[in-house]
């Protein structure tokens, strides 16, 4: 995870017509691994007079040297030949697979931009991992005009050009490999083979990400603005609806008579036997298996910085989940299905106002604030939303010293990364260390919060 480097919301939306329509839109362009259009394959983008310059261009509307950008610094070129070392062949053996990683769907779903056969173009190459199509969809339709005169964002996106522009689809992608869909999951018998244990931020990760395009006043022009919190608090929203959604879904949710225990806690099984694990905050005793609401964390502390009005009901309905997925006990009439489908929806008609708000920087310190709070609520007994914690609040103070925010930089800079510390081991994880460390830094920022 990355240390510290310094770089008025209506009200809840209910579910009205016209905003489930405007999610409708944004989820329904089909997935570049789904999109029924050929992939032609990233060396049509190579060219230096298209995108594979070694340097950005002067008086280009684009950089022209994104594919450059990619080949050399981005990490998901080597998501093939992930599948080439030890441990993935391990995992193959242990799974019994007819055919090596590196050949297999279920590893290729992920590990490379893999369409069926037929629609895979003769220079589309596997190994090149996850390449330009495999984010912004298969090229067949849209490659030619793109480049022509009169060409237009909005036509390339009716051509198949996926809207990686927006929030929730940008997240719906992102999340697609990174924590699964109905397409393509890492279960926890991929997991119990030795597959690592996914954990994914959607901010931070595309923030590591070596950028390959630049916001001006032309990318304003055709995709509007490019805000950093609004990527994460939609990231949030989409990280939600895919849990319940993977939750409910019949193809997912059982492995003979056990759930789909990836979307559990991880360390409310995995860990020694005479560590005492258990915190009161869920409401539904000791001895069970939690879901892992890291993600519902996060959105919580959005419903109370933004929509407050509506936190009591939002929390209330993440609570009765919690306790009818645990134990059974939900509503007369009801079961944990119903309700987990509820919220679904609930969550779904929060992304268009999401989408629409600016984040300014009282915005920014408010969702701060809900954040730094939750630890006096035990809210981050969990390692894994003490991760998602973490990685918020990096993003959080990064936007807001440049905006003036007044802090003493290098005593806030020691809080930050004695809660990072708190992280270093998931298997070690120590709630009251973490909450120390959140304390410090609440310390830190009083003059802001006041």
């Amino acid at each position: 995870m990355p240390r510290l480097e310094f770089t008025p919301m209506r009200s809840h939306i209910g579910l009205s017509l016209a905003l489930l329509m405007v999610v409708g839109v944004v989820f329904a362009a089909p997935l570049p691994n789904q999109s029924p259009h050929r992939t032609e394959g990233t060396v049509n983008c190579a060219s230096s007079t298209c995108h594979g310059s070694i340097t950005p261009l002067e008086g280009s509307d684009v950089l022209q040297n994104e594919y450059t950008t990619w080949l050399r610094l981005d990490r998901h070129t080597q998501a093939y030949a992930v599948l080439l070392n030890e441990r993935s062949r391990s995992i193959a053996r242990k799974l019994g697979l007819k055919t090596p990683a590196h050949a297999t769907q279920i590893c290729l779903d992920c590990h490379s931009h893999a369409p069926g056969p037929a629609r895979r173009g003769k220079r589309h190459v596997l190994g090149e991992g996850v390449g330009c199509e495999g984010c912004h969809g298969p090229a067949e339709k849209w490659l030619a005009g793109h480049v022509e005169d009169g060409a237009s964002h909005a036509r390339n996106l009716a051509q198949g050009l996926y809207p990686t522009e927006r929030p929730a689809a940008q997240a719906r992608l992102c999340l697609s490999c990174h924590f699964g869909d109905d397409s393509r999951f890492v279960s926890h018998r991929l997991m119990g083979a030795g597959h690592p244990r996914l954990s994914f931020e959607v901010k931070t990760f595309t923030s590591l990400e070596p950028a390959h395009f630049r916001v001006d006043a032309d990318y304003r022009k055709r995709k509007g603005t490019h805000e950093g919190l609004k990527v994460w608090s939609v990231g949030q929203a989409v990280a939600v609806i895919h849990l319940l959604e993977t939750l409910t879904d019949p193809k997912r949710g059982r492995q003979g008579p056990f759930p789909e225990l990836v979307l559990f806690d991880c360390h409310s099984c995995h860990h020694p036997m005479s560590e005492q694990r258990w915190s009161p905050r869920l409401g539904v005793g000791p001895g069970v298996i939690r879901l892992n609401d890291s993600n519902l964390l996060m959105l919580r502390a959005i419903v109370r910085a933004l929509m407050p009005q509506d936190s009591a009901g939002f929390d209330a309905e993440v609570h009765a989940l919690h306790l009818a997925v645990a134990t059974g006990e939900a509503p007369p009439g009801k079961d944990y299905l119903d309700l987990a489908h509820a919220l679904t929806r609930r969550v779904e008609s929060l992304i268009p106002g999401l989408e629409r708000h600016s984040y300014d920087a009282e915005v920014m310190r408010r969702i701060l604030v809900a954040l730094v709070e939750e630890s006096r609520q035990s809210s981050f007994a969990d390692y894994a939303g003490a991760e998602q914690a973490y990685m918020a609040i990096t993003s959080l103070v990064n936007d807001l010293v440049p905006r003036g925010m007044k802090v003493d930089k290098t005593a806030l800079r020691s809080a930050m990364n004695r809660l990072l510390d708190a992280l270093a081991n998931d298997e070690h994880y120590q709630p009251a260390v973490f909450q120390a460390a959140l304390e410090e830094l609440r310390a830190r920022l009083q003059p802001a919060a006041r």
